[in-house]
C-alpha cells in the first residue's frame, strides 16, 4: 500500500492512516522518480507525515535527501465549525 496521490500535482502525496513504513516505502519510490516530493496530511495524520519524513531523511535516504520546507496551516469551517490543522512537508533529493 502506498500513500494516496493527491490531485494537486505531480510529486504531491497525501499521508493518511496507513502504516508508516508502507507510506515511507511509497515516498522513497516516488522520490526515486522525482527531485522533490511534497507530503500532505491533516488532523490525526500529521504525526504519520512527520514520521515518514524522518524515516526518509534520517534512515532510508540519509545523506541523499533533505527537508525543503514545512508549512503548517489551520482551516476553519464557516460559522462555529471545527478547525482542522494541515501540514505540507517538502523532501528534496540531494
Amino acid at each position: 500500500m502506498q500513500p494516496e496521490k493527491a490531485g494537486a500535482g505531480p510529486g504531491v502525496l497525501s499521508i493518511g492512516a496507513s502504516p508508516v513504513m508502507q507510506s515511507a516505502l511509497g515516498v522513497a519510490e516516488e522520490l526515486g522518480k522525482r527531485a522533490s516530493v511534497t507530503l500532505r496530511a491533516e488532523g490525526d495524520s500529521i504525526p504519520n507525515a512527520v514520521a515518514v519524513a524522518n524515516i526518509i531523511t534520517e534512515k532510508m535516504l540519509s545523506g541523499r535527501s533533505a527537508l525543503g520546507g514545512i508549512t503548517l496551516d489551520t482551516t476553519e469551517e464557516p460559522g462555529i465549525g471545527k478547525m482542522t490543522s494541515t501540514v505540507q512537508i517538502v523532501i528534496n533529493r540531494t
